[in-house]
């Protein structure tokens, strides 16, 4: 998280307790990011993108959707059940609205998506094809569709989900009817229908290095070598809080060392319902993280969040019992998780006025030296990390310290939380201490504004 430094100006306080400040403050809900999402992934050529749903892009849900994100994706729009629901009859009104809104509001749309074994219309999962038959069926509706949208999209989920967990091919309409060329014919029917839109396979469980992700990767590298036009892979990051792969930069450079674009494409973070301070002071850290692992990678593109308040979520319906996963909530407010991602793209939050505070104490003192505690707490906010930082005033040295990283240089003191207790939900706290010497007087320090 992003340094930001707080304090109070201090008078003689006779109980030798100082308030410090220079604390890393993840903002409440009422505090915005002091500049959009956008403005900060634009500063760092990255997309932050959000999928919607066209009816709600009206009101604040417009609003934010419009200011907040340089990239949307249809959410269901472009499905095939939704543009196609009974043959030759087309309805293309909510995916026309979506690009309509973020052409008015220079924004990119990322298509999604064209060849899935999900949500598709009836008569094209019911129907007896023949391997001809169901070719020429794909190979209508990317013409068609990317067709449509030709010159104005600048992604395309191509091929959506294609692989088992254990690496091997999904057993689909498409692959049972066509064999695992389904791809190649999908990517190279996509790039005849739009030769200027970016071509991704996009898959979830894909984020860490693992067997289904190893198996993306050989296809991919096996595309590239065969000169099949694909140009990314989409990692869709339906995350469970606490459990960001640790190797997902690894993984996310290994896809850009093929020469292709990697995106985080349907980011979400789900808990146990109900939510709590603690959970989402987690969160916050696991979305700083991702965004923190596409930052690292020149040709990691951007984050798109799968849907960004809770009250457009698919989580509570899917995984019962679940939510909380996005990063505003049902009405509208930003939680920690997106001060956390504007902290990831180089962004500061404005924290509200005494929300987290440190206390300075010295619990003993004897004739060279002494020993001092601070106590970091929060209420009306939580930290992921944490700074504080004094002026001794009377030569003082700090020879010890424990739960702190502390350093000093003349006078100033900097102590910043340890590995294990950066965390500080709102309405908890946490303690360091240390040991220092002093000669003729030990005053009471003041606050170092920074």
């Amino acid at each position: 998280m992003r340094s930001l430094r707080t304090g109070l100006s201090l008078t003689s306080l006779l109980s030798g307790v100082a308030m410090l400040g220079a604390l890393l403050v993840t903002a409440p809900a009422a505090h915005a990011a002091d500049a959009p999402l956008r403005d900060l992934a634009d500063a760092k050529g990255k997309v932050m993108g959000t999928a919607v749903t066209g009816s709600k892009l009206t009101g604040t849900y417009g609003e934010v959707a419009g200011r907040e994100f340089n990239a949307l994706t249809p959410g269901n729009a472009m499905k095939w059940g939704s543009v196609e629901p009974t043959r030759g009859n087309f309805n293309w009104s909510e995916a026309d609205q979506i690009v309509d809104f973020a052409e008015a509001h220079d924004q990119q749309v990322r298509g999604h998506t064209l060849v899935w074994h999900s949500q598709n219309p009836n008569w094209l999962t019911n129907g007896s094809w023949t391997p001809a038959q169901l070719s020429q069926l794909m190979n209508d509706h990317i013409a068609t569709e990317v067709g449509r949208y030709k010159g104005r999209l600048a992604t395309w989920d191509v091929v959506n989900e294609p692989f088992n967990e254990d690496g091997t091919y999904r057993q689909t309409l498409w692959y049972n009817g066509l064999g695992a060329d389904y791809i190649a014919q999908a990517l190279t029917a996509a790039r005849a229908a739009d030769p200027s839109a970016k071509l991704y396979i996009n898959d979830y469980n894909v984020e860490g290095v693992n067997a289904k992700s190893t198996a993306l990767y050989n296809l991919v590298k096996s595309l590239k070598e065969r000169g099949v036009p694909i140009d990314g892979v989409g990692l869709q990051a339906h995350l469970i809080l606490g459990q960001v792969p640790s190797t997902l930069q690894q993984n996310i450079q290994r896809f850009a060392d093929l020469g292709v674009d990697v995106a985080i494409t349907e980011l979400d973070i789900r808990m146990q319902l109900p939510s709590d301070s603690a959970k989402l002071t987690q969160q916050a850290a696991d979305y700083k993280s991702v965004l923190a692992a596409c930052v690292a990678v020149s040709r990691c593109v951007g984050v798109t969040v799968w849907g960004f308040t809770d009250s457009d979520s698919w989580i509570p319906d899917t995984f019962p019992g679940q939510g909380a996963a996005t990063p505003y909530d049902e009405n509208y407010a930003p939680k920690p998780a997106y001060h956390a991602i504007a902290e990831a793209l180089g962004g500061t939050t404005t924290p509200p006025t005494g929300a987290c505070t440190a206390t300075y104490s010295v619990s003993s003192q004897w004739n060279t030296g002494f020993t001092g505690q601070v106590r970091v707490a929060c209420s009306g906010a939580a930290l992921a990390s944490w700074k504080v930082g004094w002026n001794f005033g009377a030569g003082q040295r700090i020879t010890q310290a424990w739960n702190a990283t502390c350093t000093q240089s003349s006078a100033a003191v900097t102590c910043s939380n340890a590995s294990y207790n950066g965390t500080v939900p709102d309405g908890g706290s946490v303690t360091f201490g240390f040991n220092g010497s002093w000669s003729g007087s030990n005053p009471v320090p003041t606050v170092a504004l920074g």
